[in-house]
C-alpha cells in the first residue's frame, strides 16, 4: 500500500480536499494508495478532528516542545517513518523544514503554494499580487527542495484577479482551485510511482 502522510498546521481545508477525493475515487483499489496519517504541529489544530471523523490515524508533534529547528524535525521525521511514507504532503503546514528533513523526505515531499510560481514566495501571496497589478493570480503544487517554494513544478490552476479584489476574496478563489489540483496531481504522481 502506498501511504499518504499529510502534515497540516490548521483547518485542513486543503488535507480534507485529499481525503474525499481519495475517498470518491477508491484510491485504495484504483492507486493502491491511502492516507495513512495526519500530522500537525499544533495540537488544537482543527483538522486533527475532521481527520479523526475519517478514521485517519493523527499525531501531533508540537513544535513549541523543541528547542531547535533540528530537533523538532528530526522528531516529526521519527513520527512520519512510522507509518511508511510513499509521500508526505504538506498541507498548509507553517514551518519551515531544515535542509537535512527535506532531504530525507527527497521526491516525496510535496508542497501547495498559494501563487503561481516563481512568483510570490512566501507569505501575504494574494495581497502582494494585487499590490503587483496582476491579471491572473494562483496555486501552484511542487516538489519541496531546500530552496523556499523553489521546487519542480507538478501543477498550476490559475484564477483571474477582480477589480475591488482584496486579499481575502482572491484568497478564497485560490483556494477552490487549491482543493481541485492539489488531489490530482497527487493522484497523477501516485500512478507512476
Amino acid at each position: 500500500m502506498k501511504n499518504i502522510v499529510i502534515l497540516i498546521s490548521g483547518s485542513g481545508s486543503n488535507m480534507a480536499a485529499i481525503v474525499r477525493a481519495a475517498q470518491r475515487d477508491h484510491w485504495r483499489k484504483t492507486l493502491g494508495a491511502q492516507v495513512a496519517a495526519v500530522i500537525s504541529n499544533r495540537p488544537q489544530a482543527e483538522g486533527l478532528a475532521l481527520a479523526r471523523e475519517h478514521l485517519i490515524a493523527t499525531d501531533v508533534v508540537d513544535h513549541t516542545r523543541f528547542a531547535t529547528r533540528e530537533a523538532f524535525d528530526a522528531e516529526l521525521a521519527t513520527v512520519i517513518d512510522r507509518r511508511q511514507p510513499t509521500l508526505v504532503v504538506l498541507a498548509g503546514f507553517m514551518r519551515i523544514l531544515t535542509p537535512a528533513f527535506v532531504t530525507r523526505y527527497e521526491g516525496r515531499l510535496l508542497n501547495i503554494h498559494p501563487s503561481l510560481l516563481p512568483a510570490f514566495t512566501g507569505l501575504k501571496t494574494h495581497q502582494r499580487a494585487i499590490d503587483a497589478g496582476c491579471q491572473v493570480a494562483g496555486a501552484t503544487v511542487h516538489r519541496v527542495t531546500a530552496d523556499l517554494d523553489h521546487g519542480p513544478i507538478l501543477a498550476q490552476a490559475a484564477v483571474p484577479v477582480l477589480p475591488g479584489d482584496t486579499g481575502e476574496t482572491l484568497a478564497a478563489r485560490v483556494l477552490t482551485q487549491e482543493h481541485l489540483i492539489y488531489p490530482q496531481a497527487i493522484a497523477d504522481l501516485l500512478r507512476n510511482l
